[in-house]
C-alpha cells in the first residue's frame, strides 16, 4: 500500500506469523520482531494438533514458504522491542537486535558436532543437552545456527574449545563472542502484538510434585517427550530411569481455575490431555491412561474428538480433584491423592509418571508494552486499543486454529489503522 507505514507485528509464534503473512499479502509493509532466534513460538514445540493430529511443521512449513517469498515482510529473531512511543499512524519502535555470535552459510547443526560445550536443551525444555553452537531445531527459520555466548566464554582458552574454532574456521563457520547488539528506529503505522504466553510455573504447585518427583513433568513436556525430535526420539519413557511408561496420569487443572495460582480456565488444557493419552496409548498399546479433571471441556467442534477418545477403554476418566502428589523413594512411582467426586470416595493410586496439565498464563501477565500506557484485564491479557491490537493468547486462551483466525482479524484492524494516514 503506497504510502502507508508498515505494520509492527511483535512475536514470531503462529499468531504473529499469521498476522504478519496476512497484512503483507493484503499489500502492506511489515516488520515481524522475535525475541527467540527462530520463528514458531510454542507451536514448533508441539508434537501434534489436535483434533486431526497432525504435526505443526505441516502449518510452520506453509508460512515460513510465505514469508521468503513475500519482500514485505522483514524479520529480526533474538529482537526486542525496547520502547515503543506515539499514537494510532505514528508510531516509533525502538528495536534492539542480539547477535547469535555465530556466522554459517551451512545451515546444518552437523557441522558444529564437536563443539565441546553442552547446555540444556530450552526446546525441550530442559529434558536433554544441546551443543553450545547449535540450530534451534530441524526446520528452524531462519536455518541459522545460534551461540550461547556465556557458555562459551568459560570454555575459552581451554585446548578443546581452541581446537573446535580451527574446525569451525575451517568449515566456513565464523564464531564471535564479541558481536554487539544492534539498536535502531523504525517509524510504523499501528502494532499487532503477539508475545504468546508461558506455562504456569508448576513448581508453584508445593503439593503435586514438579521438581521434588523426578517422574513428575508438564503437558508441554509431555509433548517434547513424545515428538520425534523431541529428547528422547519420541519414546515414551520416564525421566528417572528410561523405562517404558505403561500407566499414565493427567492432572488437570494445575493451578489453573485456583484464586491462588490462575483463576481462568486455560481452555485447551482437557483436550491437549486428552490428544497426549492417545500419544501413549499409539506408542504402547498395552498401556493406559488415566485422566483426572474437575470439568472436562471440549468446545464446538471438538467434541467429536473427545467422544472418539473417551471410546478407548484404556484411556479412564475420573471427575476428581488430585490434591497431593508424592514420590515411591524406592520404585519412583508417583503416587496420587485425592477425591472421586461422584463416588465421595478417597483416591491414592500409583503410577509409572503424571503429567501436570498447567494453564496458559500470557506474557502480557509479566512483560508489558514498554513505553506506552497499554489496557490489561485482571489476568494481565490485553484489551485492544486503537493502534495496538493484541493477537491469540495475548488476548485470551486460546487454541492453535482459534489463534489464526483471531490473528487474521488483528491484521485486518492494523491495516485500517495504517491505510490512508
Amino acid at each position: 500500500m503506497a504510502g502507508s507505514k508498515p505494520v509492527l507485528v511483535v512475536g514470531g509464534g503462529i499468531s504473529g506469523i499469521t498476522a504478519a503473512v496476512e497484512a503483507a499479502e493484503a499489500g502492506c509493509k511489515v516488520i515481524l520482531v522475535e525475541r527467540l532466534p527462530y520463528l514458531g513460538g510454542r507451536v514448533a514445540r508441539l508434537n501434534k494438533y489436535f483434533p486431526k493430529l497432525c504435526p505443526p511443521t505441516c502449518g510452520l512449513e506453509i508460512n515460513f514458504r510465505r514469508i521468503r517469498r513475500n519482500p514485505d515482510i522483514t524479520v529480526y529473531t533474538l529482537a526486542e522491542v525496547e520502547k515503543l512511543t506515539g499514537s494510532s499512524g505514528n508510531y516509533t519502535a525502538t528495536i534492539k537486535v542480539s547477535p547469535r555470535y555465530v556466522e554459517d552459510r551451512t545451515a546444518t547443526s552437523k557441522c558444529v558436532d564437536d563443539c565441546p560445550v553442552e547446555i540444556p536443551n530450552d526446546f525441550n525444555y530442559g529434558m536433554d543437552k544441546v551443543k553450545a553452537v547449535h540450530l534451534p531445531y530441524e526446520m528452524a527459520y531462519p536455518m541459522n545456527l545460534v551461540a550461547d555466548r556465556e557458555a562459551l566464554k568459560k570454555a575459552e582458552g581451554s585446548p578443546e574449545f581452541s581446537a573446535f574454532l580451527e574446525s569451525c574456521n575451517d568449515k566456513g563457520i565464523r564464531i564471535d563472542l564479541d558481536a554487539k547488539p544492534e539498536t535502531f528506529n523504525i517509524e510504523v503505522g499501528s502494532v499487532v502484538w503477539a508475545t504468546g504466553w508461558r506455562p504456569y510455573d508448576a513448581a508453584k504447585l508445593d503439593k503435586l510434585g514438579f521438581g521434588k518427583c523426578a517422574n513428575v513433568i508438564t503437558n508441554v513436556m509431555m509433548e517434547r517427550l513424545a515428538a520425534s525430535g523431541g529428547p528422547t526420539n519420541g519414546e515414551i519413557v520416564r525421566p528417572s530411569d528410561g523405562k517404558k511408561v505403561n500407566n499414565l496420569a493427567f492432572v488437570q487443572c494445575a493451578g489453573s481455575r485456583d484464586r491462588n495460582h490462575l483463576p481462568y480456565c486455560s481452555a485447551i488444557c482437557c483436550l491437549a490431555s486428552l490428544k497426549q493419552a492417545t500419544y501413549l496409548r499409539d506408542y504402547n498399546p498395552d498401556s493406559q491412561a488415566h485422566i483426572f479433571y474437575i470439568d472436562l471441556r471440549a468446545y464446538g467442534r471438538f467434541e467429536f474428538f473427545y467422544d472418539k477418545v473417551r471410546n478407548d477403554d484404556k484411556i479412564l476418566l475420573t471427575k476428581g480433584k488430585i490434591v497431593n502428589i508424592t514420590e515411591d523413594p524406592a520404585t519412583k512411582d508417583v503416587i496420587l491423592e485425592g477425591e472421586d467426586i461422584l463416588s465421595g470416595k478417597k483416591i491414592r493410586r500409583t503410577f509409572d509418571m503424571a503429567v501436570l496439565a498447567t494453564g496458559m498464563q500470557p506474557n502480557t501477565s509479566v512483560e508489558k508494552v514498554p513505553g506506552l500506557s497499554v489496557s490489561y484485564d485482571e489476568f494481565g491479557f490485553m484489551i485492544s486499543e486503537q493502534g495496538i491490537h493484541p493477537a491469540g493468547v495475548s488476548r485470551r486462551p486460546m487454541d492453535v486454529g482459534t489463534c489464526l483466525q483471531d490473528a487474521t482479524g488483528a491484521a485486518l484492524k492494523a491495516l485500517q489503522d495504517t491505510v490512508g494516514r
